[in-house]
Parts: C-alpha cells; sequence; structure tokens
C-alpha cells in the first residue's frame, strides 16, 4: 500500500512541477487529524509572478488533481474511471468542481476530464517522465516526508520536462 501511495502521490508532485507550482511538501505519512481520512498529501502553491490566465491554473489544477491517480493507474496497470474509485474521490471531486467554474454542462464536464486524463495517462507514460517521477517514489519511499527543499533538490537534476 505504501508504495501505491507514492506512486499516487509522486505523480501529483510531478505534474504540480511540470506545471510551474511550488510543492511545499509531500508526504505518505499524513497526520490523521480530524480531517477526510487519507494515505498522503501534498501541499503546493503557485508562485507569485504566476502569469496564468484563471482558465490556465484552472486546467494545471484539474491536471495536477487527476495526476494521483493516472500514476496509480499506469503503476498497476488497471484502467480504472476516476470517477469510480473511492479512494480517488478527493482528488475527482477537486478535478470535478474546478471544471464546474467554466463547464456548467455535467455530461460535457465529463468529457473534458475524460480528455485531461488521457492527456496525463500520455504525459506520464512516456519512458523517461516515468524514471523521472519514480525518482520522487524511491526519495518518499525511504524519506516518507519531503520538504520544498528536498523537493527542490530533486527536481532541479531534471529541469527538462
Amino acid at each position: 500500500m505504501e508504495e501505491l501511495t507514492a506512486y499516487h502521490e509522486a505523480g501529483h508532485v510531478f505534474v504540480a512541477v511540470h506545471s510551474g507550482a511550488i510543492v511545499e511538501s509531500v508526504t505518505i505519512d499524513p497526520d490523521w487529524d480530524d480531517g477526510p481520512d487519507r494515505f498522503g498529501d501534498v501541499q503546493i502553491r503557485w508562485p507569485m509572478e504566476n502569469d496564468d490566465t484563471p482558465e490556465e491554473l484552472a486546467e494545471k489544477r484539474i491536471l495536477i488533481a487527476l495526476a494521483g491517480p493516472v500514476a496509480e493507474m499506469i503503476f498497476t496497470g488497471d484502467p480504472f474511471h476516476p470517477a469510480m474509485v473511492a479512494e480517488w474521490s478527493m482528488d475527482w471531486d477537486e478535478a470535478w468542481s474546478v471544471t464546474g467554474s467554466f463547464i456548467p454542462d455535467e455530461k460535457k464536464r465529463l468529457n473534458y476530464l475524460e480528455q485531461k486524463t488521457i492527456q496525463l495517462y500520455q504525459l506520464l507514460y512516456h519512458d523517461s517522465r516515468w524514471a523521472l517521477l519514480s525518482i520522487i517514489v524511491d526519495h518518499l519511499l525511504a524519506h516518507e516526508t519531503l520538504d520544498s527543499g528536498m523537493i527542490e533538490e530533486i527536481v532541479s537534476e531534471w529541469r527538462i520536462l
């Protein structure tokens, strides 16, 4: 389970970095506080000098939300729909909600999110990108929690995204 969670969280981290976000921390050992049950957690922020339009930022947030489920699908080989796996409900709900801000029609929204899932699959499935994502997984399995400095050190070696 820990390895699967590491791939899930690494998917979020990879796409966040790829999208220009700053990953403050990632863990596969989150606090079991009064919030929703979860096995991992990623905290990101957007740089102050972000020039994205609201639409571009929304798309990046959607891709980051769906990246965890897609990384799990690639790792396991199971072609699940992100909306149909209970453990991915927070990710799907985030993507669904953000998409709802510019696609109110639910059928069109579902189609859009399915297309974004395919886009992410194609992005992450590439050998060199998957190898980079796996480096994050290795560090997560070794340390359980990575702070922004550790993440920056890891990704500074592969800024060729």
